[in-house]
């Protein structure tokens, strides 16, 4: 079968954060992987110092720098096919919840849903992909963009089914009750605890129960192609992130592994314990020849 994985995203840097690892999972094994990111983060922080004049209240110019961030990241990934939902621009980072940025006339929170599920259709005919990840329907933690990422997706795929481009199944990122359990004991008392203040997984915005995952990607063999993408985000992740103190600790299992729900479609088989999926491509049959490659948008 050729397998085609499509993923949609809010901002340039979620891909490389919840699903850097399973991009380059299934690159390294000659999969069409299609990314699709829905804005280019224009209100992002800045933690590079030279580079703050560019943020939105200045000379708002942080998102054109992030697209170069983006296709470094994807590079560093193995992901040729990277585009932009509607084109590069079309839809604005809409900030956090309850800011002004979400009242932006281009702000993605405040697009029409069917059109920019249209947008993400087009891509769907082309590239015909058998599998799609995006974020579930809290937007992971809660941010407009997220949200909003998730609700498009859904009705493109909702849309493409009439014509026969659906995704045949679809995830959900998620991260398992049981492995933030085991970051909050393995840092309980330790100096600069990523997890300081938390007393209980319960306490996290996100978080899904272990029997309500379905699939689990090890890619720790790929870690430092996840850890390459990371800093390729400077302008987001500064080299003193949590991000890099955890993989420091857990190192390949942690920057290596990533887990899914399964939002639409059949299961497929799995193993372990609890019988997750290691293949997102589980239980799909084979079908037509992919369509002709595509390349980077």
């Amino acid at each position: 079968m050729a397998r085609r994985l499509l993923l949609v995203h809010a901002h340039p840097d979620d891909e490389s954060i919840s699903t850097g690892a399973t991009m380059a999972h299934y690159a390294a094994q000659g999969a069409q992987v299609t990314l699709v990111t829905c804005t280019l983060g224009e209100e992002g922080e800045i933690y590079v110092p030279e580079l703050a004049l560019l943020s939105a209240g200045e000379a708002d110019q942080l998102g054109g720098y992030r697209i170069a961030e983006l296709r470094a990241a994807c590079t560093a990934l193995g992901v040729r096919d990277v585009r932009f939902l509607g084109g590069a621009g079309r839809y604005r980072d809409s900030g956090m919840m309850g800011t002004p940025a979400n009242d932006h006339p281009r702000a993605f929170w405040r697009a029409d849903l069917d059109v920019a599920a249209m947008h993400l259709v087009e891509v769907m005919r082309e590239v015909r992909p058998q599998v799609m990840i995006t974020d579930d329907d809290r937007g992971f933690y809660g941010h407009p963009d997220h949200i909003q990422s998730h609700r498009v997706a859904m009705r493109a795929a909702e849309l493409a089914r009439a014509e026969g481009v659906a995704p045949q199944k679809i995830y959900w990122t998620a991260q398992p009750k049981s492995v933030l359990e085991a970051g909050l004991h393995a840092f309980a008392g330790t100096v600069g605890n990523p997890f300081e203040g938390v007393e209980s997984v319960d306490d996290f915005p996100f978080g899904t129960p272990d029997d309500k995952i379905a699939a689990r990607i090890d890619a720790t063999d790929l870690h430092d192609a996840k850890v390459a993408a990371l800093r390729s985000h400077a302008t987001q992740i500064p080299d003193s992130s949590w991000l890099y103190a955890l993989a420091g600790d857990f190192g390949s299992e942690f920057m290596g592994v990533e887990y899914f729900t399964l939002a639409a479609g059949e299961r497929g088989p799995g193993g372990g314990p609890n019988g997750w999926e290691t293949d997102l491509f589980a239980g799909l049959a084979a079908d037509e020849p992919a369509p002709a490659e595509a390349g980077s948008r």
